[in-house]
């Protein structure tokens, strides 16, 4: 063989291995993306709430209270639509009194809120408890 050839051919596995890297590296983001938009409601807080709002187009956030009767009632049913709408809704919970900034800034007066974030904007809220199918229909309204 000579070395140009053999430049060649190791020019080439160069090459495959730095697009076989840039592909790994997708994959890990794509699976990054989908466990924060798994099954289960996200953890949210004062310093990741507008992160998750914007790296997502479509949130619902229980804002709740470990002392409120109806979030007890309601988290059931979070955990359920968390569930069904696995890698196209990130359902999140914030504790609103642990994280009095994002409650204040949304001026959270009842809860459970439910704030329905589309492209990082509030675009819908539903306050009080009920009946899932009633939250399943409001948040079928910003399902792109």
């Amino acid at each position: 063989m000579s070395g140009e050839h053999e430049r060649f051919i190791s020019e080439g596995d160069e090459e495959l291995r730095r697009i076989k890297e840039k592909k790994l590296r997708e994959l890990m983001r794509l699976k990054e993306k989908k466990q924060e938009m798994s099954a289960k409601p996200v953890h949210i807080t004062d310093s990741n709430f507008n992160e998750m709002i914007n790296k997502h187009s479509l949130a619902l956030i229980d804002c709740w209270a470990s002392w409120c009767g109806p979030c007890v009632v309601i988290a059931p049913m979070i955990e359920e639509l968390a569930k069904e709408y696995a890698g196209k809704v990130l359902m999140g919970k914030l504790n609103v009194d642990e994280n009095p900034s994002t409650a204040g800034r949304f001026q959270i007066l009842g809860i459970p809120t439910l704030l329905v974030m589309k492209n990082g904007k509030e675009v819908d809220r539903i306050v009080g408890l009920v009946p899932k199918n009633h939250i399943e229909t409001r948040l079928k309204k910003h399902l792109e």
